[in-house]
């Protein structure tokens, strides 16, 4: 009976440590980087202007203060994909993009992000208060929306320094329910946004220079 029982721990032991070595050896679940992909608007028939623009970084609201998708299913209630992520923060994207679409655009003598050491003679800035999935009952949309405010570098009159702060807010439905759906529709709208950011910006600054 002793040795029954011995031979019972034996074998228990053995399938213990097999299954446990069987877990360490499975693949973790990969993680998907997902990024915004669209070509710089085009925007004809206005003059070039000879501003230099600095895009400082975007700041994000808590909420998609994250590179991890974000998604709403429900009234006042907000989750996250484990396995799907943006390649880098909101803040970042929104920044890299709209000043590669001021700068690629050709209205201005130039643009670059607060990374360069180059001077500027304006600032653009903001944050990014949404951007998010929103799970409809018509289907699921991508919402993005940007603060964005102009303002005049080395200007000394405080009252004079804020050219203009306004808000952009698009929501497109997603083609695909899936993740890289949300991607592309989420490219579509930053293009969109970009775009109306850009011609305020040429419209102020014509009359400001």
């Amino acid at each position: 009976m002793l040795k029954r029982k011995r031979f019972l721990v034996v074998i228990f032991c053995s399938l213990f440590c097999l299954a446990g070595c069987s877990a360490l050896k499975k693949p973790k679940p990969k993680i998907h980087h997902f990024t915004l992909e669209y070509t710089v608007p085009k925007i004809e028939g206005l003059k070039p202007l000879q501003a230099v623009l600095r895009v400082d970084r975007f700041g994000v609201a808590p909420a998609y203060n994250s590179n991890r998708m974000i998604y709403q299913d429900k009234s006042f209630k907000r989750d996250e994909y484990v396995y799907s992520k943006w390649i880098a923060n909101p803040g970042n994207i929104a920044t890299y993009f709209l000043a590669r679409d001021l700068r690629d655009s050709g209205l201005f003598k130039a643009a670059f992000t607060y990374k360069s050491h180059l001077s500027a003679s304006y600032a653009v800035g903001g944050s990014v208060d949404e951007f998010f999935e929103l799970d409809a009952p018509d289907g699921w949309k991508a919402v993005l929306g940007l603060s964005v405010t102009l303002v005049v570098l080395n200007e000394p009159d405080i009252s004079k320094r804020i050219l203009f702060q306004r808000s952009y807010r698009v929501t497109r439905p997603c083609k695909d329910e899936h993740p890289r759906g949300l991607a592309e529709t989420m490219s579509l709208a930053m293009q969109e946004v970009s775009e109306k950011i850009i011609r305020d910006i040429y419209t102020v600054l014509k009359d400001h220079q």
